[in-house]
């Protein structure tokens, strides 16, 4: 429903003339087609026995999909496409209404990724929730789609281009991204290491699979595939930090130098006045 209607909005614009842009297309439908092949092929049905599937579910979904969706700026799409009369009108007043909100700036804050993950991962897999919340696959696909909301409001300060109610500054974001690493990796430490299986649901064997083996492998990509994504989002925020303050540089210097030159017109405009004076003073008097 969502690729529908962005593909919809996208296919609004070039029929009118309007430019947008392809790459961001393909990268929002992209994202789509991830979400819908981990939540209705084999990688579902197999997160109910394997805690390496479950990973790999819930990692794509929280940190691989939300850049993607991100990326293609749904929110100016829905500006762009969107008539400005009409339901059109009341559906842009909503929308601008809902980014404007308290609730946008309450999620959008620095400290709520962080408070996520604190609470989220030791409360399912070292407290054994997880076993109680697949236990049922409505629980379980409300899961699911928490952990892609909660990627969105984690990667919408890092990625978005758009413009947004609290913009967190480059040192916050930095915090974020490496206490998000610190707990995938602490969490990956512990799945390896343990020395018996920490969840019940998959302490079994299924099909003939090791539990210890399938929960190590889970750990391992929460030190891998997990942590990719986060620093790739380093790399990119340093950029994006290194680049701002090369601007602001550029734009001090250009500032800098326009005062020069007021200053230095400036003083070639009193000198200018200055210098008839000084020629009648030393000029002899006509009388002579």
């Amino acid at each position: 429903m969502l690729c529908c209607w962005y593909l919809h909005g996208a296919i609004r614009l070039w029929l009118n003339g309007r430019s947008w842009s392809i790459p961001r297309t393909i990268s929002f439908v992209l994202a789509c087609a991830l979400m819908f092949c981990i939540a209705t092929f084999g990688v579902n049905r197999y997160a109910q026995m394997s805690i390496t599937a479950l990973m790999f579910q819930q990692i794509t979904a929280m940190t691989v999909i939300p850049p993607l969706l991100i990326a293609g700026s749904p929110g100016r799409l829905l500006l762009r496409s969107t008539p400005h009369r009409g339901m059109g009108r009341v559906l842009l007043k909503a929308a601008l209404a809902g980014l404007r909100s308290t609730w946008a700036r309450v999620l959008l804050h620095p400290l709520m990724p962080i408070a996520i993950a604190l609470v989220v991962f030791p409360g399912l897999y070292l407290t054994d929730g997880i076993s109680f919340v697949m236990g049922s696959r409505v629980s379980a696909d409300l899961l699911l789609a928490f952990f892609l909301v909660a990627g969105v409001v984690a990667a919408v300060p890092l990625w978005s281009s758009d413009p947004l109610p609290r913009a967190p500054s480059f040192p916050a974001r930095l915090i974020d991204i490496f206490v998000e690493i610190q707990i995938h990796a602490i969490l990956g430490l512990i799945l390896i290491r343990a020395g018996a299986p920490l969840l019940t649901d998959y302490a079994s064997d299924h099909q003939g699979a090791d539990p210890m083996y399938d929960q190590a492998v889970a750990g391992m990509l929460l030190w891998t595939y997990a942590e990719l994504p986060l620093l790739i989002v380093l790399i990119v925020c340093l950029s994006r930090w290194h680049s701002r303050d090369r601007r602001r540089a550029r734009l001090n210097e250009s500032r800098e130098d326009a005062e020069l030159e007021e200053y230095n017109a400036y003083l070639a405009q009193i000198d200018q006045r200055e210098r008839p004076g000084r020629s009648a003073r030393i000029e002899p008097p006509s009388s002579l």
